[in-house]
């Protein structure tokens, strides 16, 4: 999956979902503090071009943005309306938010944001019931022209019903959790989530199945993201619902052409990847390649 935009690193555990989080989990490994948050050197990203001054970050590509962090991090109040602004500059290009932070969110807005940029969808982590019901009456008083819902890490078992039909939420993205965390995922969580997404034709996305997953009654212990979303590829849960419509324009507010929009392709290993559903496609990095 392609393409990532960290403008700081670093967090505060909020709530359950933060236990095992894989971001402390991979700092830990390089002899570095998760809770440690800083800008990064990447912090203008999808304002970098290339050799010919082309936008290295095309136009129509998705972009999710603070994945080692929150973007409604109390810490990045300071940098946090540079990061607008650069989003402001590519409105051709979709920005993902994820957030566990809803409550922050109303007055951390630029002032010109109105009923919310047509080129940014703001989802909401919800790992269990308890933060389901804490956070999505929240994010259905947002101003925002797209929303979604991240169920993951999920640790229990979560309805949505209720809140799907509100008629504001797009998408849905479950997974479990992974690398250091072992809190299991079970198979029959999954489902249900689908069931209530496919009724509502909410598009719904089962990204990995993490280390410990349950199904039948049996648990299955899986080692390495690769195999995570393979399995969760062939569980059949992906659901495609109506599509996010996107309303992309150049610097002058112009709509973008469709012939000048990113468009996607993939290779062999995305082939039985769970992420296709929601992914940029392949970024030609070449590493697949010497596996």
């Amino acid at each position: 999956m392609h393409d990532i935009w960290n403008p700081w690193h670093g967090c505060v555990r909020c709530s359950e979902g933060c236990q095992n989080c894989y971001m402390y989990y991979l700092d830990d490994m390089r002899d570095k503090d998760g809770a440690d948050i800083y800008r990064t050197s990447a912090f203008s990203y999808p304002l970098s071009r290339d050799r010919k001054g082309r936008y290295k970050i095309q136009s129509g590509e998705k972009i999710s943005v603070c994945m080692t962090s929150d973007f409604f991090l109390e810490e990045a109040d300071e940098w946090r309306p540079e990061a607008w602004n650069i989003m402001r500059m590519r409105s051709d290009v979709i920005f993902i938010l994820v957030t566990k932070r809803p409550q922050r969110i109303a007055d951390c807005l630029p002032s010109d944001w109105g009923s919310g940029w047509p080129n940014i969808i703001l989802n909401v982590t919800c790992e269990n019931q308890k933060r389901t019901d804490e956070r999505m009456p929240l994010l259905l008083e947002l101003p925002f022209r797209h929303k979604g819902v991240y169920v993951a890490p999920v640790i229990g078992p979560v309805k949505l019903g209720k809140y799907l039909d509100s008629g504001q939420i797009e998408q849905v993205v479950c997974g479990g959790e992974n690398y250091g965390g072992r809190r299991p995922c079970c198979f029959d969580w999954v489902k249900s989530l689908r069931e209530e997404c496919e009724e509502r034709d909410i598009t719904f996305c089962f990204m990995e199945t993490g280390t410990v997953f349950i199904k039948n009654g049996k648990k299955y212990e899986l080692r390495g993201k690769r195999l995570q979303t393979v399995q969760a590829f062939r569980s059949g849960m992906n659901y495609q619902g109506r599509p996010v419509e996107f309303e992309l324009t150049d610097t002058w507010g112009l709509p973008v052409p469709e012939e000048q929009l990113y468009v996607k392709h993939y290779r062999g290993q995305c082939r039985e990847c769970a992420m296709r559903l929601i992914c940029n496609g392949c970024s030609d990095c070449g590493k697949c390649e010497n596996r």
